[in-house]
């Protein structure tokens, strides 16, 4: 199987990877359009256009600027460890073995405004640019209107290669629109996080959020590959609600937070 996960709007350059091995992005030119239009806004238009504060609309002005290829380690980091977030707290990225590595490169896919689909160990340059943002460009209004289809065939090269018949969404739902189910080659799962409060099950986002990474780093370090042992998913409280559940959309519900 193969998951695609969100990306995250904190970034860690500073603490070392785990491992020195990386690969580099398929579609870094289509990130270098999207970077000369960004480079020709000014802090205020990137203030607005984000909805961000001036300092970190100056921040990002000055990455948009200075973002050049070739990527290398000294001037670029593997995705994976690069992205800080619910997700990835989630994730321990820096627990993986090297095996695990090397299984997540075929098995797991980041979506990514900039970047389109990033395999773990791409390396990034750091940026700000969420999948929802109306950044107008040559091919339309908004930047699902930029990559099109070139998401779908991405992911649909991934599952290829990962020879797998099932893709297993974890992202969010701004992210998951780049992707056009009905050209997926695979049936599309989404498993969905509920935790208990106020009487019920509900979810909340930032429980839901690690959630996703639990299951992401449980999936590829236990190289589950069928949907029936993605059920068996137990990990910091959570279990599968079969009552609650349909085939495309398992369920797992956690009594009390951790």
């Amino acid at each position: 199987m193969l998951i695609v996960i969100s990306p995250a709007k904190t970034l860690d350059f500073d603490t070392p990877a785990t491992t020195r091995a990386f690969s580099q992005p398929t579609m870094l030119h289509d990130s270098e359009r999207l970077i000369d239009v960004l480079a020709t806004k000014s802090p205020a238009d990137i203030e607005k256009l984000m909805k961000i504060s001036p300092k970190l609309a100056e921040l990002n002005v000055n990455r948009y600027h200075t973002w050049s290829q070739p990527f290398a380690l000294s001037n670029a980091k593997q995705a994976l460890f690069a992205f800080k977030g619910d997700v990835y707290t989630g994730l321990e990225a820096e627990t993986w073995s090297q095996e695990d590595l090397t299984y997540a490169q075929t098995h797991l896919g980041i979506l990514s405004g900039l970047y389109g689909l990033l395999k773990p160990l791409d390396l990034m340059q750091p940026y700000r640019l969420e999948m929802g943002t109306k950044l107008e460009n040559s091919e339309g209004k908004n930047l699902y209107d930029f990559w099109g289809k070139k998401i779908t065939e991405a992911v649909n090269h991934q599952l290829s290669e990962a020879n797998s018949e099932t893709l297993i969404n974890l992202a969010s739902n701004e992210y998951f629109k780049s992707i056009k189910p009905k050209a997926v080659n695979a049936d599309i799962v989404t498993p969905i996080f509920k935790d208990w409060k106020n009487g019920q099950y509900k979810m909340i986002s930032f429980y839901a959020k690690k959630a996703r990474g639990l299951m992401t780093s449980w999936v590829i370090k236990n190289r589950i590959k069928d949907l029936e042992s993605l059920d068996q998913f137990n990990v910091n409280g959570y279990e599968y609600s079969p009552h609650d559940s349909d085939p495309l959309n398992p369920v797992f519900l956690r009594k009390q937070s951790n």
